[in-house]
């Protein structure tokens, strides 16, 4: 890790990020379960604040695991490169759509308003694809790809991909399964923050204390 008071704090802030997104994925999930009227209100703001926070960290994390595959080339450094690209791209549809729900969970009064709002929002021709369905999964789509390209370069252990992609397979089944989800995400990341912010041309050590 270099000594410089800019790289130190870089490290620091993707230390931070591998632990707390994951931990506002849980926050999201467990705070969704305790409202079933889902919106608006408190409940609804605090989760989607939490969704949002978490997804930013991602966005840390991502140029992270691009940095982690080290000097790669030819098509390696094209398939990580454009791995990285679709995950940031994900990033911020998803990132679009917690915004637009905290912005409808506030002006609306309840939830026959809110779901006018969000008709009425969705209704704009290619805003349903690229916030809704296509465009967040293109963050699960670049993350994992981004995983099993460090698992086939031996960077990381394949049960890390395994595990995000049982999370997000979990999330897909149903939004109740979050955090459960979140648990199979904090299992693959979290004990990565400390190689990932250490040399990056070391290899992911057998034993990773979180």
């Amino acid at each position: 890790m270099t000594n410089h008071p800019l790289g130190r704090r870089r490290a620091a802030l993707t230390r931070a990020a591998f632990v707390a997104a994951p931990l506002c994925m849980l926050a999201y999930g467990a705070i969704r379960l305790s409202d079933p009227d889902h919106g608006p209100g408190p409940a609804w703001s605090a989760g989607h604040i939490a969704l949002l926070a978490g997804v930013l960290q991602f966005a840390v994390i991502l140029p992270a695991l691009r940095r982690l595959t080290g000097p790669a080339r030819g098509a390696a450094r094209l398939g990580a490169g454009a791995a990285t690209l679709l995950g940031l791209v994900g990033a911020l549809a998803v990132v679009a759509q917690a915004v637009i729900d905290l912005v409808v969970g506030f002006r609306a009064a309840d939830r026959p308003e809110m779901a006018r709002l969000f008709e009425e929002i969705q209704s704009h021709p290619g805003v349903l694809p690229a916030v809704y369905t296509v465009g967040p999964m293109l963050f699960y789509v670049g993350l994992i790809w981004l995983l099993i390209h460090l698992a086939v370069q031996r960077r990381v252990s394949p049960w890390r991909p395994v595990m995000v992609l049982l999370g997000t397979a979990t999330t897909a089944v149903s939004l109740d399964l979050l955090p459960l989800g979140a648990l199979f995400f904090t299992a693959a990341l979290l004990p990565l923050s400390l190689p990932l912010t250490t040399r990056p041309d070391r290899r992911e050590p057998s034993s990773v204390t979180p």
